[in-house]
């Protein structure tokens, strides 16, 4: 299958005026891991997003607010900078998922993004926790606009990703699912968050204690994702890729380790090829940058590769399988992989 990469320059501008985790460095982890691959790679352009793919996901106050974003540095809030060259890669990491939902929409591909800054913080109306703008949702704005229908998000980013279910609460086309540390920032994410009005059962929030790894994150694969997945029936699949998670970052308690988020990424390629869904990727968080290469290097080779990745079969905590429950009790009613019956929708 071909891989396709969206890259640009521009994103090495949007920089910190002082040692800050999400910083350029980054990404040429990132790329470090790209470069390793022995698999061919193409190259998609990276544009300038438009006022049109910004409007489908954000306020034009905010996207308008972004887009002339000062040649100086400055916040956002405590945790979200900017600089003079945030602007550009802002709106370039934007255009870039747009490129890659219309590609996967039309080409029976893979493809990754490779942004920053970040996205899935960015509330329609909100930049905040590193985000600037949702890119994963433009990704899906600019499939849907294809014709693409049904599409998943899975976010294993180790922070919930509070932006983007917040866009997709309350439509039933788009199911997101998060896995993510508790307690963590941003504070969101609990089991009982599974969307509202018609997209009431589209969003499902695993919470992960403490500590938790390789053996809690199969067991919320096994016991949820994948049986959710396989009902909803998505045609394309989009990863919020967040490396953060892994045992070695700065700024999550997690502990999964390269093997498992290649697990994790040869389970989805499996479900792809049995359901001939799509699969793009879109890079979030990871702030140790050993761990970052590693695990984004692993988990593409399990993607690319034709040979399924092995389950450890570690038995999970008792506290993960517990919050696990939680999320089943609170989906229950609207699958049937779930509850064993006719759901209620």
């Amino acid at each position: 299958m071909e891989l396709w990469v969206f890259d640009h320059s521009a994103f090495d501008l949007h920089r910190a005026p002082f040692l800050h985790p999400e910083a350029p460095e980054r990404l040429a982890a990132a790329r470090r891991a790209i470069e390793r691959l022995l698999f061919p790679v193409f190259r998609g352009e990276v544009p300038l997003a438009s006022p049109d793919v910004l409007s489908a996901v954000h306020s034009e106050s905010h996207w308008r607010m972004i887009a002339s974003l000062p040649d100086e540095f400055g916040h956002l809030d405590p945790d979200t900078f900017y600089s003079p060259g945030s602007r550009e890669a802002a709106l370039r990491a934007g255009g870039a998922c747009a490129e890659m939902g219309t590609l996967l929409a039309c080409k029976e591909a893979m493809a990754i993004a490779l942004v920053r800054p970040p996205g899935h913080h960015a509330e329609r109306e909100r930049a905040m926790g590193f985000c600037l703008l949702n890119n994963v949702a433009i990704a899906v704005r600019s499939a849907q606009r294809q014709g693409v229908r049904r599409i998943a998000i899975v976010d294993w980013d180790a922070h919930h990703g509070n932006g983007t279910q917040s866009i997709f609460w309350e439509e039933p086309d788009v199911f997101f699912i998060s896995l993510h540390g508790w307690p963590l920032y941003p504070g969101t994410g609990r089991p009982s968050e599974i969307g509202g009005g018609k997209g009431m059962g589209y969003t499902a929030n695993l919470c992960l204690p403490p500590g938790s790894g390789p053996a809690e994150y199969e067991a919320a694969f096994k016991l949820l994702v994948l049986p959710l997945l396989e009902e909803f029936g998505p045609e394309l699949i989009f990863v919020s890729a967040g490396f953060d998670a892994h045992r070695d970052d700065p700024l999550a308690h997690l502990k999964l380790d390269e093997e498992g988020f290649a697990w994790m990424a040869s389970e989805l390629r499996f479900l792809c090829q049995r359901t001939g869904t799509r699969m793009g990727w879109v890079l979030e968080g990871g702030y140790n940058l050993r761990a970052l290469e590693e695990s984004l290097f692993a988990s593409l080779c399990a993607t690319l590769e034709k040979t399924k990745v092995p389950s450890r079969g570690l038995p999970p905590s008792p506290s993960a399988l517990r919050s696990i429950e939680d999320s089943r009790r609170a989906l229950a009613p609207f699958w049937s992989a779930l509850a064993g019956e006719k759901p209620t929708r």
